[in-house]
């Protein structure tokens, strides 16, 4: 029995093993690149499917198994149809991130986020009155606050603020000579990640026609994440918020502060 052991030990050679911590690491990062997202759920699906296939082939069903065993031969390029949104950002978060900066290189690959993160509170109050003035002065305004999924790739196409939440900061942020103010601000737990980020707008064919391109965004990112989003109304001063590609309209500060307790509190 011991032979046998350092049979198989003597057998595995270090490149196997840096073979198996790139392919973990390829997988945490596509793991939380697709968490949070319609993806995910789509990625369990072709798990689930693929164990299917393997009980029938074990279970010697041949006819079943053939019909399986179909999709498993085109599961590829059916993979590359399904996923061709989330690989083209995957490929653009890896071209354009700073992971193979010097010094960062191994940090972000193998960054396992074994660690507790402290997470602060969403300051809604701030959130809350911020929209209310905003609304008040008819100031256009795209809020997002993420939630499982980081939303890095769309932070990513502004400009990074990093900076704790409060009222000044988001009027600041949003008034209408402030270079920052086109485009949607990311805020996750209580910071501002960044700001004149661009989103996907939603292609919904039923999508009311008299609402502009904020609403279109925050429908389009609340309907592959599961992030929040606010919107305040150039024209007419209205707080909209939008959850799993749903717009709620005309809401009041009191029932906003009482949306965002409900999702982060």
């Amino acid at each position: 029995m011991l032979n046998l052991w350092i049979s198989l030990f003597i057998t595995v050679r270090w490149i196997d093993v840096v073979d198996i911590i790139l392919v973990a690491a390829l997988l945490h990062q596509l793991y939380y690149l697709v968490k949070g997202t319609v993806a995910i759920n789509i990625l369990i699906g072709i798990v689930l499917f693929y164990l299917l296939w393997l009980v029938v082939k074990a279970l010697d069903m041949p006819l079943f198994g053939s019909i399986l065993s179909k999709f498993i031969d085109v599961g590829f390029i059916a993979l590359l149809i399904v996923f061709q949104q989330e690989l083209r950002r995957f490929l653009l978060f890896v071209g354009t991130s700073e992971i193979f900066r010097k010094g960062k290189f191994s940090k972000n690959l193998f960054d396992f986020k074994w660690q507790t993160k402290n997470a602060e509170l969403l300051d809604i109050n701030a959130i809350v009155k911020a929209c209310k003035n905003m609304s008040e002065s008819k100031t256009g305004a795209i809020i997002i606050f993420t939630k499982n999924n980081e939303l890095k790739f769309y932070a990513n196409t502004g400009d990074t603020i990093d900076a704790k939440v409060s009222v000044r900061m988001i009027e600041s942020i949003f008034y209408k000579n402030s270079p920052l103010h086109d485009g949607a601000v990311i805020i996750s737990d209580n910071t501002i990640i960044a700001a004149r980020c661009v989103l996907p707008v939603t292609e919904h064919p039923d999508f009311p026609a008299h609402l502009g391109m904020r609403h279109r965004a925050a429908v389009g990112i609340t309907e592959n994440t599961d992030s929040i989003a606010i919107v305040v109304s150039e024209q007419t001063g209205e707080i909209s918020v939008s959850k799993e590609g749903e717009l709620k309209h005309s809401l009041t500060p009191e029932r906003l502060q009482e949306v965002l307790e409900k999702e982060f509190s």
